[in-house]
């Protein structure tokens, strides 16, 4: 299965020789057809997968696991393919918007979900069978607010977690990839994976958002399992980063290379 991705991922790999190399600051001021799409991309699966994904629990085969995971690592994969077409300046924008999104998600589900409900508020909960007993106790709101809580209601904590967990995550994702751009020349980019980047979310976010919640061991079971599940889902989806990839550098006609970027998180990029 390896070499067959391998092959698949080498035939869509594009040829550089057609491409024109810019250095970072060059290609942070240009500007790109398809990098709009790209980050409206990177910012709708980043909210989706925490809005959607990160409140369920499932189990496949006698193993539990967050249903968000199935989404996120497409996040990091898709920041891989920002700093690899745009470079780390292009990728360092996408960073921020995606931060001030979450904060932004953060900020309207603490104010919605503190909102009292209305007493008529009908909702699928409330015409459930299951919940009779309680309709005859409470109103259709209370039941409605109640499973609107157990949605959109993440604590403080785990949204610090998972916000600083993202942030320096993702920097740390992109640093790594545009360094060895440059070491490698553009070659092997399967050699240029998340694992730093995710490593280093997963032991921000499982101990910042669990720790004296959970049992140590806990923590580190899930903090463990996950990371190796998201480093699984990134080699399996090789194939395709090297489609996007190639399909992209076509596109755009060219290559960034990193090599006089200011790697900083609070640089700007120079102006025109």
């Amino acid at each position: 299965m390896a070499q067959t991705a391998l092959r698949m991922a080498r035939m869509n790999q594009p040829n550089h020789q057609t491409l024109a190399r810019l250095d970072g600051m060059a290609g942070a001021r240009r500007h790109f057809r398809y990098f709009d799409y790209m980050l409206a991309a990177f910012v709708a699966i980043l909210l989706l997968s925490n809005l959607i994904g990160a409140a369920k629990t499932a189990e496949l085969w006698g193993h539990k696991f967050g249903a968000g995971i199935l989404f996120f690592p497409i996040s990091y994969i898709l920041g891989d393919v920002l700093t690899e077409v745009y470079g780390y300046a292009n990728a360092r924008r996408c960073v921020w918007v995606g931060f001030f999104a979450q904060l932004f998600m953060a900020f309207m589900s603490l104010v919605v979900v503190a909102m009292p409900p209305a007493a008529d508020w009908g909702c699928a909960s409330s015409g459930d069978p299951a919940f009779a007993g309680v309709l005859a106790a409470h109103d259709a709101g209370f039941i409605c607010q109640a499973t609107y809580i157990s949605v959109f209601g993440s604590t403080v904590r785990i949204v610090a977690a998972s916000v600083t967990a993202f942030w320096v995550g993702e920097f740390v994702n992109s640093y790594v990839l545009a360094r060895m751009k440059v070491w490698t020349q553009g070659r092997h980019l399967w050699t240029r994976s998340t694992i730093c980047g995710q490593a280093v979310d997963s032991l921000i976010f499982y101990p910042l958002a669990f720790y004296g919640v959970w049992p140590t061991q806990n923590v580190i079971a899930v903090l463990v399992t996950n990371w190796a599940l998201k480093v699984l889902w990134e080699i399996l989806l090789t194939p395709a980063t090297y489609a996007v990839v190639g399909f992209l550098k076509r596109r755009e006609g060219v290559d960034v290379y990193d090599s006089g970027t200011d790697f900083s998180p609070f640089a700007k990029a120079p102006a025109v």
